[in-house]
């Protein structure tokens, strides 16, 4: 989804100003990385930033730590003690995300995990107050489900991409599997009564739910 250039740049310069560090991070991620845009980005994780700022998180989990931007854009927001869990399934990408938690001053309140979410999840017994859901479309369901029973009663899930380009308004081809899935996704959420949901149309749309029974 895109808004006017001029508009987002308005939106810009009428919120907190991008942290040096942040802003390495993100051009980092444009100059290394085939797939740059995947990066949270100012905008959006100005976003993030505040929503754990205002739930004031004990646990968070992200699946999808990419490069680590939204990952340490969540971190903010925890309370003293709190930890964040973050999970990427492509090592190559660890040192990266690494170097720049360490560089942060929060690489002791971030715990990354290499490997699929499907096994690492399983394995973390915490009730967390925070979910970011950002890796492969194709298993949002699944790892919503997944992580499900792991969230605090009130806590919010958020999932990001749920717009996808405007391709969730669009005629569907059969093979767009990540297309399908994300429609698949979307209506399973709409119709769960276990969450109140909200689509909020930022960058390419980020989903915020509020567990409210089990």
């Amino acid at each position: 989804m895109k808004i006017d250039k001029l508009l987002e740049q308005y939106v810009l310069s009428h919120i907190v100003e991008e942290r040096p560090l942040m802003a390495r991070l993100f051009r980092e991620t444009q100059l290394r990385m085939v797939n740059g845009r995947m990066c949270s980005g100012h905008l959006q994780g100005s976003l993030l930033t505040l929503i754990s700022k205002l739930i004031r998180p004990s646990l968070i989990l992200e699946i999808g730590t990419y490069t680590g931007y939204s990952a340490l854009c969540l971190a903010e927001g925890l309370v003293e003690g709190g930890m964040l869990h973050t999970i990427e399934i492509n090592d190559e990408l660890e040192s990266l995300a690494s170097s720049f938690f360490e560089e942060s001053g929060l690489r002791g309140r971030i715990i990354q995990h290499i490997g699929d979410a499907e096994s690492v999840v399983p394995t973390l017994d915490n009730d967390f107050d925070l979910v970011f859901i950002d890796a492969d479309k194709r298993k949002y369901l699944t790892h919503y489900q997944l992580i499900f029973p792991k969230v605090a009663q009130g806590g919010i899930i958020i999932a990001d991409n749920t717009l996808w380009a405007g391709k969730v308004v669009q005629k569907v081809a059969p093979t767009d599997e990540q297309t399908l899935e994300i429609l698949k996704f979307n209506d399973f959420v709409r119709n769960d009564p276990r969450v109140e949901t909200f689509i909020i149309p930022v960058r390419d749309g980020i989903t915020i739910m509020r567990k409210v029974s089990e």
